[in-house]
């Protein structure tokens, strides 16, 4: 008897990923198997694992990635100080990649001959997903619904979800819902008001931060204690990837820290507008520089700012396995054995104040930085170093 293919679907337990898992079962002779990252969104186990059956499921996986997320992925690219156009802190970017990986260990696992995605034809993740699944299963089919079927609009999708009795979200019925992503490090939503870049924000959008205006009156403070150039806890307690980067959000979230509403350029030349809350992620990136300031050199510093924006850009399209990619860690992370300490920051009303740093490094000298007068920096080679440079301006 011929053993049936199989195809492992990223599967999300929503409307969208049920018609896809349902619409690959019509169209291919093969079984379904639905994977789902557990990369620290909001996440309904058992309806995933219920509607997944409803289908006739019958391997379901839901894999726990969230420290692997942060430890491999956020925390490279906070190391990175990467920002997409200046203000996006690639909250969806950084996940995908992952995503894609451990789905292609999936497919290897099973056997399976492909692999697919719910990402839409006019997206950025279509491109993310699949540059990973190229870097890791080069000879694994790929299968894009959303490029390929007759179902052209909501209305067609809805309708297709009553005809399977596949469950239609109430605020699916009618006007297409907001489009949002989320994971530990961030939450996006797209669409709908928010396409008119007239429009403002409403506020009952926002899923992870209280509006600045009603944060609390008194001021929040935390300190975050480095290592190697990475987070390793907070107040000095020790704590896990995942649980620093959870505590951060809860407590950057409720002080109204963290919104970006950003017109962002896709990398397929389309422009789209986003609300995106990222706490916690805020917060790495204001404390990452302070710790820097205090343990690295300026040439360091200056050299990783220079490279930032290629790097955010090869993120964003997509490429975080690439040679490139690579390359540009190994000059984001050069000294990064010696960023380690603490830096303490304050929390009110949507802003962030550095309160202290602190660190056993020698790269800042109070000595020398002193307004007393000293014996530990020569002034009397200013004028050199002016004249020197005086040269460079014809």
């Amino acid at each position: 008897m011929k053993r049936q293919k199989k195809i492992v679907l990223a599967y999300s337990g929503g409307l969208d990923t049920s018609i896809i898992l349902k619409w690959l079962q019509e169209n291919y002779d093969a079984e379904v198997i639905a994977y789902t990252a557990d990369v620290g969104q909001e996440m309904h186990r058992k309806k995933i694992i219920k509607n997944a059956k409803k289908l006739g499921v019958k391997k379901i996986i839901i894999q726990d990635l969230k420290n692997i997320f942060v430890k491999d992925y956020v925390y490279p690219m906070i190391r990175g100080h990467a920002l997409y156009e200046g203000v996006y802190l690639l909250g969806t970017s950084i996940a995908r990649p992952l995503i894609a990986k451990d789905q292609i260990r999936v497919a290897k696992k099973f056997n399976a001959y492909a692999v697919s995605h719910g990402s839409t034809g006019k997206g950025n993740d279509q491109v993310r997903f699949e540059l990973g699944y190229h870097y890791f299963g080069p000879k694994i089919k790929i299968i894009a619904p959303w490029r390929i079927w007759k179902l052209k609009s909501r209305t067609d999708l809805i309708n297709y979800a009553k005809k399977h009795g596949i469950p239609i979200p109430k605020d699916k019925k009618g006007a297409p819902p907001f489009s949002v992503d989320d994971n530990l490090f961030h939450t996006s939503t797209e669409g709908k008001v928010l396409e008119n870049p007239r429009n403002s924000a409403p506020e009952f959008i926002f899923q992870r931060t209280t509006s600045p205006e009603k944060a609390p009156n008194k001021a929040s403070f935390i300190t975050i204690n480095y290592k190697n150039g990475d987070p390793v806890g907070l107040n000095g307690k020790k704590l896990s990837p995942a649980k620093v980067l959870s505590k951060l959000n809860q407590l950057a979230g409720k002080n109204g820290i963290g919104r970006v509403d950003l017109v962002e350029n896709r990398f397929i030349g389309i422009k789209s507008r986003g609300v995106y809350e990222t706490p916690g992620g805020t917060l790495l990136l204001v404390a990452h520089r302070a710790i820097e300031s205090v343990t690295l050199d300026k040439d360091t510093m200056h050299k990783k700012d220079e490279v930032m924006p290629r790097y955010a850009e090869l993120v964003y399209n997509g490429y975080w396995y690439s040679k490139e990619r690579f390359k540009l860690q190994k000059i984001v992370d050069l000294k990064r054995n010696k960023v380690n300490g603490s830096v303490k920051l304050k929390l009110y009303k949507g802003n962030i104040t550095i309160q202290s740093r602190q660190t056993s490094s020698n790269a800042y000298s109070m000595k020398k930085v002193s307004f007393e007068e000293n014996k530990t920096f020569n002034k009397s080679n200013v004028e050199r170093f002016i004249n020197l440079h005086k040269k460079k301006l014809r």
